[in-house]
């Protein structure tokens, strides 16, 4: 349904003139369809919700010819919706419409129609709109699926529009979460493990780990409480030795910018508690710590 959905929408308004589009505006005139245009606009940003009773006392004002205007009417024959389609074509819009038959009234003068067809309601008059209204909700998502393959929706788009709860948090970055500046352990592969052992310790929030970078402060290794257990294992364990020999070399990293989901999965599927974060350059600019993943997974919310 949605890949026919998709096929017969970018059939009628091509991907460069959705990519120009500045808004969906969508209009009803039943109180039945209201709450689907809104949960359907929040998956169509940017969007507004007009009434059709309204549209026709000033608020067509807020059309511009950039728009798509989204009409939904199951019968396609509302006289308040019908009494906005010359007005919205005069405006320069685009009207597509959301309806059972493209025969209808609206179908007809639409310039693209998505046709749900015909569907028995499901109370026993056959008359309060029900499985209708739950065609139109199924029609809706396949449009905005459609919407997305056709403005190519990032990942980054998506988190501006849901930064709050667990989906919020799904799509939080790294820079979001990582520990940056004194809380950043880094130390020079020409120190002593001693050394290293202090940065570690004198580090606030101590997250038992230290990026070692080389003379141009690129990172080259990774130390952990971990490798000093394993260290002291051993019978010739010194802590005068440098920290390159000693070091983990060419440790897992992260950008900035990883999902945490995707940092998460990272830390998981190797059984370690850090990573270091690295720009561009191989720089080290912060520390990713198993715990403030946890911290952000249990978070109620997210306050700035």
């Amino acid at each position: 349904m949605i890949r026919s959905t998709c096929r017969g929408f970018k059939g009628a308004l091509d991907a460069q003139e959705v990519g120009r589009q500045q808004q969906t505006v969508a209009v009803d005139a039943a109180a039945s369809a209201t709450l689907i245009q809104w949960a359907l606009l929040a998956r169509l940003p940017p969007s507004l919700f007009m009434h059709a009773a309204e549209a026709v006392h000033g608020d067509l004002g807020r059309i511009t010819p950039d728009d798509v205007v989204l009409a939904l009417s199951n019968s396609g024959e509302s006289e308040e919706i019908l009494r906005l389609v010359r007005p919205v074509k005069a405006l320069g819009a685009r009207l597509l419409a959301l309806t059972a038959s493209a025969t209808s009234s609206l179908g007809r003068h639409a310039d693209a129609v998505i046709v749900m067809g015909s569907v028995a309601e499901a109370c026993p008059m056959g008359l309060v709109p029900t499985a209708s209204t739950t065609a139109m909700m199924v029609m809706g998502d396949a449009l905005a699926i459609c919407l997305f393959e056709m403005r190519g929706l990032t990942h980054e788009a998506y988190a501006r529009w849901h930064p709050g709860g667990p989906l919020g948090r799904k799509l939080m970055r790294v820079h979001d979460v990582m520990r940056i500046g004194a809380a950043n352990p880094v130390a020079s592969m020409h120190d002593a493990l001693r050394r290293v052992i202090a940065v570690m310790t004198e580090t606030p929030g101590r997250p038992g780990a230290a990026s070692i970078v080389d003379d141009a402060g690129i990172l080259v290794g990774f130390f952990t409480d971990g490798d000093l257990r394993r260290l002291l294992k051993r019978a010739e364990f010194a802590v005068d030795v440098t920290i390159a020999s000693v070091m983990h070399a060419e440790p897992k990293r992260v950008h900035p910018d990883t999902l945490v989901l995707h940092a998460e999965q990272l830390l998981r599927a190797h059984q370690i508690d850090q990573l270091p974060v690295v720009d561009e350059a191989g720089r080290p600019v912060g520390l990713l710590d198993v715990q403030d993943v946890l911290s952000v997974a249990l978070a109620p919310a997210i306050v700035f």
